[in-house]
């Protein structure tokens, strides 16, 4: 089956094969993220617009992954666009104090209570880095916790038990990795047993309401609330990782909708409207630790942002998109969510038992379990499922019918997105369910 996919996809995608050995021999494996790599090359892409990438042989594909999930409003919607074109004109790199990042700011503290102070960022990995140094700062304390599959970017301070196994380092070149402890998902009793090991020299816990790389596994309500508590009664800070989260399911973010109350929030994605952004927020007794005007050297988390941040055009984009996302109202996170909850229950059905689709919202991944494994609760539950199946069944939907998921990684629908989409993606699974048979 695999075979008759990779002839289909070599045969319509010549262009992108020339340009990609170009690429090796330029770029490390070809690609600028890890994840965009994948076999036998990707494809390049020339243009996108609304729902769709096309590449550099005019192959079109129906885009689910959607700029890392970025684009809640699809590829280069207008509005966007024509606030992007307006703010060039006035320049696009001003490297001083920008009224577009005040007003920015003015709508996502509205959106977001809990951002009472905000520094921007380029990356979120940027932005979870800070949330780290704020935490050690405010509480003295060095160690933090994260989840198993839990992923906050490349920074060194988080670069662990992303990856199965889990007991292996994620890479070469990390120091202090002994102040990082894991937590597993969904498993309170557990994890409060390893918070109370170290609950001393405990200075927070970061975690993501919505496993992203991890598998698109929500966290239950008891056990966000569990950990929450414990962080409060022992003086330790409560970081929730919302950059993937954050306006993806309804204007705002998902944890106003738990009743948690969490000191430090990241954001990213969504906000910058398809633009660089990372965000750090939180209450001000803690984000204040970053004020130079406050506090020396000892007192203080000395915290940048970097060249690029808060640059006039992200900021106007992030303001445009929320602008967009807050006219169309609930009618458009009605459309999405509905969208997704009828991809999951179509997928389950189709596979018949075979598979888990996992998400929340507009977010969905379909997991093919194995011998191993019979319920997905957490990242090392998708770990033993049959991964090699996945990639072949993105892969066929790539290949087969102009369907782009990265192969592995779930998939979110944006506004740009129909519900014919949605019987395109079960035509293909019955393609897929066929050939596989033979």
């Amino acid at each position: 089956m695999i075979k008759t996919s990779l002839k289909s996809y070599r045969k319509k995608t010549k262009k992108s094969s020339n340009l990609f050995k170009k690429s090796k021999k330029l770029h490390v494996n070809g690609v600028h993220h890890n994840i965009r790599f994948f076999e036998p090359y990707p494809f390049i892409v020339k243009a996108s617009n609304g729902k769709y990438l096309v590449d550099v042989d005019s192959n079109k594909y129906v885009d689910y992954w959607m700029g890392h999930w970025s684009l809640l409003l699809g590829h280069s919607p207008k509005d966007v666009k024509t606030n992007v074109r307006i703010q060039l004109e006035n320049g696009w790199m001003h490297g001083t104090a920008s009224k577009n990042s005040i007003e920015l700011s003015e709508i996502i503290s509205k959106a977001v209570p809990v951002a009472e102070k905000i520094r921007y960022t380029s990356t979120g990995t940027e932005a979870t880095m800070y949330a780290v140094r704020l935490a050690r700062t405010a509480t003295k304390r060095k160690t933090i916790a994260k989840i198993d599959g839990g992923w906050h970017g490349y920074t060194t301070d988080l670069l662990k038990t992303v990856n199965w196994p889990f007991n292996k380092s994620e890479s070469n070149g990390l120091v202090d990795e002994k102040y990082i402890i894991s937590l597993p998902f969904n498993d309170l009793e557990s994890s409060i047993k390893i918070l109370k090991s170290k609950k001393n020299d405990l200075a927070a816990v970061i975690i993501e309401p919505v496993l992203g790389g991890g598998g698109s596994i929500p966290a239950t309500k008891d056990y966000l609330l569990g950990i929450e508590e414990f962080c409060h009664k022992n003086n330790s800070l409560f970081i929730l990782d919302e950059i993937v989260t954050g306006f993806r399911f309804r204007y705002g973010c998902l944890y106003e909708t738990m009743k948690l109350d969490p000191d430090i929030i990241t954001l990213g994605k969504i906000v910058g409207g398809g633009f660089p952004i990372g965000i750090i927020s939180g209450k001000n007794e803690f984000m204040n630790y970053a004020n130079t005007s406050r506090f020396s050297k000892l007192g203080r988390a000395y915290i940048g942002g970097g060249t690029f941040s808060a640059n006039p055009l992200s900021m106007i984009a992030g303001n445009s998109t929320l602008n967009t996302i807050k006219k169309k109202g609930n009618k458009l996170y009605q459309k999405l969510n509905d969208f997704g909850s009828e991809t999951r229950k179509m997928l389950d059905k189709k596979f018949a038992g075979s598979v888990i689709t996992t998400g929340m919202g507009s977010l969905f991944l379909t997991h093919f379990l194995s011998t191993k494994v019979h319920e997905i609760n957490n990242a090392a539950d998708v770990a033993k499922c049959n991964t090699k199946k996945l990639h072949d069944y993105h892969f066929h939907m790539i290949a087969n019918d102009g369907i782009f998921f990265l192969p592995g990684k779930l998939g979110v629908f944006s506004d740009a997105h129909t519900k014919s989409d949605i019987k395109a993606i079960a035509k293909s699974t019955d393609q897929f369910l066929t050939t596989f048979k033979k």
